[in-house]
């Protein structure tokens, strides 16, 4: 069998959460003898084809910026040319222009569209997309939601119940790097023997701006791994507020994340918005056996994270409730061990990658038998 995925972005370009699945499930497939290619854009002169883990990524030449959304002047040859070759398409929602090439291409192939998130933001646009988009998600076979949380919250996938299932994303910690005792060494002698970890995109749905009023009049360390669009305004707050204990450490190394995750005391996702569909980074503090604290926003965050088994749940967008947070794990550090432990234990009950894999491989079969 041959698969085909299509996003807009693909490791090793960037690594965010979408790329990080397509990466798991594309690497993972192969022990299945499923072979997969990764169309994604890019504005780089880079190699259009390079072999990867055992499966193929393709570039096709970003031609263009509307809203957030590239558009690609050649993805729609090379989605055809692709396309034709696979058994099942596999798409990753949202990205309007997927959408235009679906039906423009005319490639009548099984498809599974992968549902990561509502569109939050671009409420306007959203009127105008809407058609197109209601189009799109009735003509696939298979839709899937990353959580069951989201698939109860989302008006969206309401309308399409019938088709959709429930695959957790999941992680292969053999993938990361063990921790290297230089780099241990190194995080140890530089920041505080405890602390709270951040790591993702510095976007506007994360919520950290919330964080860092939650910081004020604390003296817990906060790291904060990552850099994104609003790096300047975060840091820029942060000075305006006088905060000492908030450390901005920008992108590190595979290495140097897996022995942050090592050693810190627990992990701080704030995502306030339900753009943050699932959080990959809470999940690796799960896979690391830390405690965590989020907010309740209706989607995959609050099926990693058990409110008073795994870790705490606060309400989104209250600093204060985030800061009590914080306070009440700072404390009470038996009970944020045992939290971890229970988040280890959590985490390889239902979001290991090989679980996920094999739940995508059913469910091609399942349509290319159909």
């Amino acid at each position: 069998m041959r698969v085909l995925h299509f996003y807009r972005t693909a490791f090793p370009d960037t690594m965010g959460g979408v790329e990080q699945l397509i990466h798991q499930i594309a690497a993972g497939c192969g022990k299945y003898g499923i072979q997969t290619d990764v169309l994604s854009l890019t504005p780089n002169r880079v190699e259009r084809t390079v072999d990867l883990y055992g499966y193929q990524t393709h570039r096709a030449r970003l031609s263009f910026l509307i809203a957030s959304t590239g558009f690609s002047v050649s993805a729609f040859w090379r989605f055809a040319e692709l396309a034709r070759q696979a058994d099942v398409i596999h798409y990753h929602f949202p990205w309007p222009f997927m959408d235009l090439v679906h039906f423009a291409t005319r490639v009548h192939k099984p498809a599974v569209v992968t549902y990561h998130s509502d569109i939050i933001r671009q409420k306007y646009l959203l009127k105008l997309y809407r058609p197109l988009m209601n189009r799109f998600l009735g003509s696939v076979d298979r839709i899937v939601a990353t959580s069951p949380n989201y698939l109860a919250t989302s008006d969206v996938l309401a309308k399409f119940a019938d088709k959709v299932s429930v695959i957790p994303i999941g992680l292969d910690k053999a993938t990361y790097p063990p921790p290297q005792p230089e780099r241990l060494r190194y995080w140890r002698e530089k920041l505080a023997p405890r602390f709270f970890l951040f790591i993702g995109v510095l976007r506007y749905y994360k919520g950290l701006h919330i964080l860092l009023q939650a910081a004020l009049g604390t003296d817990y360390p906060i790291v904060i791994v990552g850099a994104g669009p609003i790096e300047g305004e975060l840091k820029t707050q942060a000075r305006k507020l006088g905060l000492l204990n908030i450390h901005f450490l920008g992108q590190v190394s595979d290495a140097d994340k897996v022995a942050l995750l090592t050693l810190c005391y627990g992990i701080v996702f704030p995502s306030h918005l339900r753009s943050e569909a699932f959080g990959i980074s809470l999940l690796e503090g799960a896979m690391f056996g830390k405690p965590m604290i989020s907010s309740e926003i209706g989607t995959g965050t609050t099926f990693i994270n058990i409110g008073g088994e795994t870790g705490l749940v606060v309400p989104p967008s209250d600093p204060v409730a985030l800061r009590q947070a914080m306070r009440y794990l700072w404390d009470h550090p038996e009970e944020a061990a045992l939290m971890g432990r229970r988040a280890k234990e959590r985490y390889s009950e239902y979001f290991t990658a090989d679980q996920m894999v094999q739940s995508y491989v059913a469910l091609y079969n399942t349509l290319v038998s159909r």
